[in-house]
């Protein structure tokens, strides 16, 4: 696993969207073991204490689960609710965009347009 280069976000929360990423995708499983977090610190170059804080609020969104001595694994149960929150993330920094183009003379439709090609 890489670490994201997202400045915006701190490295906790860019652990977080990555492992969200995976989960939606498809590519992490319900159920299935997550790294330990001794193992996701070394990997990820980052402090025994950014791995917790990053394994404490996926646990907080629903996206894991923790068995003491067994360790953290997927949790399929909030993904609905991720989806949601995505859409309406992704609606507010559309309509900032449409408002930003409106201002600069590009319509909707060349917008459309754009989208269609992508």
């Amino acid at each position: 696993m890489e670490k994201c280069n997202s400045e915006k976000l701190p490295i906790y929360m860019q652990i977080v969207e990555k492992f969200k990423h995976d989960i939606l995708t498809g590519r992490l499983k319900n159920d299935e073991p997550l790294p330990s977090m001794r193992s996701l610190s070394k990997t990820m170059n980052v402090s025994l204490v950014t791995a917790k804080k990053a394994y404490d609020t996926m646990e907080e969104l629903g996206l894991s689960y923790t068995i003491p001595g067994k360790g953290t694994f997927v949790n399929y149960q909030n993904l609905e609710t991720i989806k949601e929150y995505k859409m309406m993330e992704l609606e507010e920094k559309l309509s900032e965009m449409l408002i930003d183009a409106k201002n600069h003379g590009i319509s909707k439709n060349q917008i459309i347009e754009l989208l269609n090609l992508l």
